[in-house]
């Protein structure tokens, strides 16, 4: 696979939120934020019901708009759907693994959490991007560790990839991040809760574009 695109420097990371919601939905939630700035996607579902034809239908999506997609856990089905990259956990297989499997030019990025370690690990390892987090309170990711802007201030002296930072990002908190050293937002809830009924993922993307200025 030779994806054409590369992880961006500096922007918005939407993340799908797939939990009640169709295929369709899903598909028109992400055309939103794509609509509203979002500079790569992210296929994040823990319970897929058609994980295939929903990545093949996003891949789609997303290079029309000239925005990567990104596999979570599943380099195997990022090659099967001529996804962009994987994002992978500590327990989703290696970077060497999913480099064989993809090839030189594929994004590859690694959460991190709250530790640097494993940030200079995958630095030295050819990751694309690290991401730490959570940094805020998350519906996405309710038990998930909190991480600390001090890991960002570190990792920011030293990292030379993209830092992500990921959890309860809203566009009013988002900015502490930045300040300490994230360069990209990752974003789920911020983006694809509906619990406003005047909101829309397009404005809900939009509402981050001023951070990035």
């Amino acid at each position: 696979m030779t994806p054409k695109f590369s992880f961006p420097a500096r922007g918005l990371y939407a993340i799908t939120q797939t939990d009640n919601r169709t295929l369709d939905d899903i598909v028109a939630d992400v055309e939103a934020v794509l609509r509203g700035g979002a500079l790569v996607v992210q296929y994040r579902d823990k319970n897929p019901h058609d994980a295939e034809a929903l990545a093949r239908r996003l891949a789609v999506l997303c290079h029309n708009y000239n925005v990567p997609l990104l596999i979570n856990d599943n380099a195997e089905l990022a090659d099967k759907v001529g996804a962009d990259g994987v994002h992978l956990g500590k327990d989703d297989g290696g970077i060497e693994q999913a480099r064989a499997l993809l090839g030189p030019h594929a994004i590859i990025g690694i959460s991190c959490y709250n530790s640097l370690e494993r940030a200079l690990l995958a630095q030295s390892q050819g990751a694309s991007y690290v991401a730490f987090g959570r940094f805020f309170p998350s519906h996405s990711k309710p038990l998930a560790a909190p991480a600390q802007l001090e890991t960002l201030r570190q990792a920011k002296a030293v990292i030379n990839l993209p830092i992500v930072a990921i959890g309860g990002i809203l566009p009013d908190n988002g900015a502490t991040l930045l300040t300490a050293g994230a360069d990209v937002l990752g974003v789920i809830g911020g983006l694809f809760d509906n619990s406003l009924p005047t909101q829309c993922p397009e404005q809900s993307a939009l509402a981050f574009k001023p951070l990035f200025l």
